[in-house]
């Protein structure tokens, strides 16, 4: 008899424990889940590029101090330029090995040595960009690429981008609120992101191919800094 009224609480305290659980367990929060994003357009008044000097040469030797030969003349016209030197900072160096292969059988000949020789360079007035391009060019750089224009301070230009994503955000999500018929709530969530700036790539190539000698018409444009927002909205 006691085993059979122990089997009976039990199963009364089951059941009332599911019955407590259901109701609360199956209640799921009510949201809506809006984007919102933010441009500011800005001009430029910084830039980033990676100017290289680029050898060949039958011996590795060579190959290497014509390389660094030219290199240091390179860093030295940029220096003349008023780039400062904590602006230059070596980005690549390396030597690797190729063939040249003759044109009938297909098969190589000899063999050559490259050398590269990389900096990235921070130019902080952009009226003088077009001129120490040349520069960089005469004193032997032959692999330019990579421009990059931008806003050395962007905090407020952040922030207004910010405030139009979460305005925005607002007015989308009061208008689809009102289209479903339903009421606002507190803001439950908010995360966002940041688009950066895209790069220009310009003149210059890899291999042995050089920049053109002449100075070097250059356009900063606008700088787009853009802001996504994504808000959850309780409603009621």
């Amino acid at each position: 008899m006691r085993t059979k009224l122990s089997i009976l609480v039990s199963v009364l305290v089951i059941a009332l424990v599911l019955s407590a659980c259901g109701p609360a367990a199956s209640a799921q929060p009510r949201t809506l889940n809006v984007s919102g994003s933010g441009t500011v357009y800005l001009t430029p008044d910084i830039a980033y590029i990676y100017l290289g000097v680029h050898t060949e040469e039958a011996e590795v030797a060579l190959a290497v101090n014509r390389n660094n030969t030219q290199t240091q003349a390179l860093v030295d016209a940029l220096k003349n330029s008023g780039v400062a030197e904590t602006d230059i900072q070596t980005s690549n160096f390396s030597v690797w090995t190729g063939q040249t292969y003759d044109n009938t059988t297909g098969l190589a000949v000899s063999t050559y040595y490259s050398v590269d020789n990389t900096v990235y360079v921070t130019v902080r007035d952009l009226t003088k960009l077009g001129s120490l391009l040349k520069a960089a060019v005469d004193a032997g750089a032959n692999n330019i690429n990579s421009i990059t224009f931008d806003v050395a301070d962007k905090t407020a230009a952040m922030a207004e981008a910010r405030q139009k994503a979460m305005t925005n955000a607002s007015d989308l999500a009061d208008e689809l609120a009102m289209t479903a018929g339903v009421e606002l709530g507190a803001i439950q969530n908010i995360t966002y992101s940041y688009n950066s700036p895209m790069a220009y790539y310009g003149v210059g190539g890899g291999g042995g191919s050089s920049a053109p000698n002449a100075s070097v018409p250059i356009q900063p444009g606008q700088t787009e800094i853009s802001v996504t927002v994504s808000v959850t909205y309780g409603i009621q």
